[in-house]
């Protein structure tokens, strides 16, 4: 037995339960009073289309997301705000967990509500709560198995390695960036210590669970060519509009937590990494940052190892008294400050949906992509209508993107709809027999398989609000003279 299995185990400060649970309930209110403010996300839509082709595995991402849209969907059919609640669940989970967090590095009262605090006031965490998508449920799952990594580190209790194998395990059937994290922390354990974790069995029991729980969505991409492998690249050339490598490490490390986090962060990285037993988390902390900047991901990446740095930031605050030129900052006016600028600014959809008519496209202001879906539903459903009487029975629609075609599969399921693009492309094929195409977006990925190609609209959000499909052109395709599988396999994208 080693002298750190002989250890007693170290006492935590009390839990400060009610404080902490009432910041994290502040932040479950809120997300929860703007749920269903103004509608669909497009990305949202997508995995409601999604849940409805349910499978093992899709192009773009494992099962999780579209089970879960299935189910709130089902529950509550037609209801953003309830298709929202494990979203906003996930966030309140977050703030609590990094108060615990907190606790594990020694930290009191003060420092588990810094910690949570930290979380709280995010504008990342925030946005990403306000949603259902894949970027609110997978730093979650690390900031669980962060937190019972630190607690391991303390009590050597090797339930807590099992507990993250299953942990673990949830998490890649939404993402399959957690793989990232444990490959940085294993490396970095073997370097740093403490190297006693390598030879636990719990460690690798856990590990063949998460890696078993895989296995069909493994098999299904096997089986329709490896488009994630595809999909991973595509969000590398992606990652170039959003800053590069260059903006990787303010937008991931500045966006999510602005002055607060961004401060008890470098104090948690530096505290990481001058304590022996804990220097592995700072080490993984820096190394899957420089794994997803180099590899081209996205900044929303590494939000899973924040709340880590804020809540050893934390406790360091509360035990060290700050230098003087940033003793302010955490402090509580600075938290009620960040929190009025963030429920300010656009971060949730505060404003009224006028608040948006008539200001040019900005790329990344997710909240217009909410505006408006059932009215440009309505245009398409207008230009089916409008086909003559004897072409409409036959006739199909094809969307370029995928976010329309899961709107009309949601507002207007009476369309025979399909899409060539992500995703959606593996749902499905139009028949053979199918005539005119009512396609909406740039139709030269397939135009030369018909003999005639007529615009006869646009898509209109009725709200004069410039989104990522406000004026998307709409065409009418006949005398098709390929076969939908040719066109299909030429024209499907990521």
């Amino acid at each position: 037995m080693t002298l750190e299995q002989q250890a007693p185990v170290r006492e935590l400060p009390g839990f400060r339960r009610g404080p902490v649970l009432a910041v994290a309930a502040a932040v479950g209110v809120v997300l929860t009073a703007v749920s269903g403010r103004y509608g669909y996300f497009g990305d949202e839509l997508y995995f409601v289309a999604a849940g409805h082709h349910l499978d093992w595995g899709y192009a773009d991402q494992p099962p999780l997301l579209p089970l879960i849209a299935l189910l709130m969907d089902t529950v509550a059919p037609g209801s953003v705000a309830a298709l929202r609640i494990p979203a906003t669940l996930a966030i309140v989970t977050a703030v609590v967990l990094a108060a615990l967090l907190a606790r594990e590095f020694g930290g009191g009262g003060r420092a588990q509500l810094l910690a949570a605090g930290a979380v709280a006031v995010s504008p990342g965490f925030l946005a990403t709560g306000h949603l259902l998508a894949t970027s609110t449920i997978d730093p979650v799952v690390w900031i669980a198995v962060t937190y019972l990594l630190v607690r391991w580190v303390r009590t050597r209790s090797d339930r807590l390695l099992l507990a993250a194998g299953l942990v673990t395990a949830v998490g890649l059937q939404a993402k399959f960036l957690i793989v990232a994290f444990w490959g940085v922390a294993l490396v970095a354990v073997a370097v740093c210590g403490p190297r006693e974790l390598l030879r636990r069995r719990a460690l690798w029991a856990g590990a063949a669970i998460a890696a078993l729980t895989t296995v069909p969505t493994l098999v299904w991409q096997a089986r329709n060519g490896w488009p994630q492998l595809e999909m991973g690249r595509i969000v590398a050339a992606e990652s170039v509009y959003a800053g590069g490598m260059l903006g990787f490490l303010p937008l991931g490390f500045f966006a999510f937590g602005l002055l607060i986090g961004s401060v008890l962060g470098v104090v948690g990285l530096v505290r990481l990494l001058r304590t022996p037993e804990l220097r592995f988390l700072g080490v993984t902390a820096l190394g899957v940052s420089l794994l997803f900047m180099v590899a081209g991901g996205r900044p929303y990446y590494i939000a899973g190892v924040l709340p880590l740095l804020w809540a050893a930031g934390a406790a360091r605050v509360e035990r060290v008294r700050p230098a003087a030129w940033w003793r302010w900052v955490p402090t509580w006016p600075v938290y009620a400050l960040t929190a009025a600028a963030v429920l300010w600014g656009n971060v949730l959809p505060i404003q009224p949906v006028s608040f948006h008519a008539d200001q040019p496209l900005q790329i990344g202001n997710f909240q217009r992509d909410e505006i408006g879906w059932p009215a440009v539903v309505a245009d398409v459903q207008a230009a089916h209508r409008a086909l003559p009487p004897d072409v409409a029975p036959d006739a199909v629609v094809v969307t370029g993107d995928y976010w329309t075609y899961s709107a009309i599969q949601k507002f207007a399921p009476e369309l025979r709809s399909f899409s060539f693009s992500r995703g959606a492309a593996w749902f499905g094929v139009p028949p053979e027999d199918s005539d005119a195409v009512v396609f909406v977006g740039d139709p030269s990925a397939i135009a030369s398989g018909f003999g005639q190609v007529e615009r006869i609209g646009a898509l209109d959000n009725d709200e004069r609000v410039a989104n990522l499909v406000q004026g998307t052109p709409i065409h009418l395709l006949t005398e098709r003279r390929l076969a939908w599988a040719q066109l299909w396999e030429s024209a499907r994208h990521l």
